[in-house]
């Protein structure tokens, strides 16, 4: 992130709409890079999914979520309410189109071309989440100490079959046994046989802590921030407006649509229809520490256990309702016998009263890719979609989106992420 020697207004007034980590790093680089920016968002500071995600820079997912082999659990879908992949069957019919989209990018082609897509963020987001931290005083808040996926009673030939996958895909990986797990783990259960050792990893013990360094900075450098619903986008010119709380009107040079789950039908104002869904994510916080040192996935309980300032947060579960549909405590609850199974002394009398359930909303598109860029409306950009890994991306997708406004030469190329492959 350059330093920039321009005054703060020198290219002009910015409108930044949404402020998830995504749009707070995407505000902090703009205001940085010398526009004067206003941050919008109808709730607070990384109100949604920015700080209730399982706090994992989770650069090892480089294979899209479109998986041929989910073909064949998609009954069990519709039917089990706490499995971790579902899908409300009243709501099956309004995500069809979306689960059209997403079957044709299981193609082997599609699915080449995307997770080369991903992994080319993927690559460069450590980096920029170190730079943006170092710059807000607050590198204590990334640790970068790798992440496991244990494995139970799996034979050696399926342990041996992933640890081949992600190793042909490029990704920093260690088969450990039982054993070498629990001398990294102690607490981790003896049933464990297993594990992929992730090494170039990191997560955070407070991913709203994040959230918060990076708006004190921005708002430290003149940037303004407001709660305020934003309803209507309107291109006038050289001109871009908002109209705010119904009737507010406010006037920019450009704007930056960085809105998360609620950003389509913003974007369907000017003139895109994008084929975003919301992933309803569910999290159990707990009190007890989980005496680890980095995340711990399960591969046969589908789950992550993050350690955290607070205590340990559970996480995993996805489904598909909307953004309507009230929260299914029994998602977040059901973690819990899967985080004593793992971890039986530190949960072995713990239960989910003891803990906070949340829901939040992942921005999900069918390719398992953001849209970054510009618009068909001049001096309009977006930055939304980053499905599960929003905190992983955030701070590479801020350097990407401003250096396409800037007109500058981007880190990478920005042709899969364009808004224009739905047109």
């Amino acid at each position: 992130m350059d330093s920039g020697n321009s005054s703060v207004d020198d290219l002009g007034e910015m409108t930044v709409i949404g402020a998830g980590i995504v749009g707070l790093a995407s505000a902090l680089y703009l205001q940085r890079a010398g526009f004067k920016v206003s941050l919008f968002d109808k709730e607070a500071i990384a109100a949604g999914a920015s700080q209730g995600n399982a706090g994992h820079f989770a650069t090892e997912q480089v294979f899209p979520l479109a998986n041929p082999s989910l073909l064949h659990q998609l009954p069990w879908m519709l039917i089990d309410p706490l499995g971790p992949f579902r899908i409300r069957p009243r709501y099956f019919y309004r995500a069809l189109p979306w689960f059209m989209r997403f079957l044709f990018n299981m193609l082997p082609e599609r699915r080449t071309h995307n997770s080369l897509a991903i992994k080319a963020l993927n690559e460069q987001s450590i980096h920029e989440m170190k730079e943006i931290l170092a710059f807000c005083d607050s590198e204590e808040l990334l640790h970068l100490n790798g992440s496991l996926l244990v494995f139970e009673g799996n034979s050696l030939e399926e342990v041996e079959r992933e640890w081949r996958m992600y190793q042909e895909a490029g990704v920093n990986v260690e088969l450990l046994t039982g054993k070498q797990v629990r001398e990294l783990e102690p607490s981790l259960s003896d049933k464990i046989t297993h594990s992929l050792f992730f090494t170039q990893v990191g997560h955070t013990p407070d991913p709203y802590q994040i959230c918060v360094a990076i708006a004190d900075k921005f708002k430290a450098l003149g940037g303004i921030f407001k709660v305020a619903q934003v309803d209507t986008i309107i291109a006038e010119g050289e001109c871009v407006s908002v109209l705010i709380d119904g009737d507010m009107k406010v006037s920019s040079n450009k704007l930056l649509l960085t809105a998360g789950a609620w950003s389509k039908p913003l974007a369907k104002q000017l003139g895109h229809h994008v084929p975003l869904e919301a992933e309803r994510g569910y999290h159990l916080m707990m009190p007890q520490k989980a005496k680890l040192s980095r995340p711990v996935a399960s591969y046969n309980r589908k789950l992550i256990i993050t350690p955290m300032a607070k205590g340990t947060r559970l996480a995993g579960t996805v489904e598909f309702g909307g953004l309507d549909a009230p929260m299914s405590p029994g998602r977040a609850d059901c973690l819990l016998p899967h985080a004593k199974a793992l971890l039986p002394n530190v949960f072995e009398h713990a239960n989910v009263e003891d803990g906070t359930r949340w829901m939040g909303f992942r921005p999900s598109l069918p390719d398992s890719l953001p849209v970054i860029g510009k618009t068909m409306v001049d001096n309009i950009y977006v930055s939304f979609g980053h499905q599960h890994l929003g905190l992983t991306w955030s701070a590479i997708s801020a350097k990407l989106i401003t250096e396409t406004i800037l007109n500058e030469k981007t880190t990478l190329d920005m042709a899969p992420y364009s808004i224009g492959r739905f047109s």
